[in-house]
């Protein structure tokens, strides 16, 4: 995938291909807020009613190394 330069007020999701859990999002990605940048995940949800919606959440981008994770063989359905 070829990089590319956030600018601000703008965000960018990929899907999880690393999903084990439930509790784990289905997308994350990345926000810039006047030059600040910050994490996002995404998950995929549907109301008792069966209204599909996306619930998110951010926080300040993790620092640390890469997560291990096994192949995710879950359906994928694009929102």
């Amino acid at each position: 995938m070829a990089e590319y330069e956030m600018k601000d007020k703008t965000f960018a999701l990929f899907r999880n291909e690393k999903k084990e859990k439930e509790t784990q999002p289905d997308y994350q990605g990345d926000i810039m807020i006047e030059g600040k940048k910050f994490r996002l995940s995404a998950w995929l949800n549907e109301t008792k009613a069966g209204k599909k919606y996306i619930k998110g959440a951010y926080s300040e981008p993790f620092e640390g190394g890469k997560s291990g994770g096994s192949s995710n063989s879950r359906r994928q359905d694009d929102f």
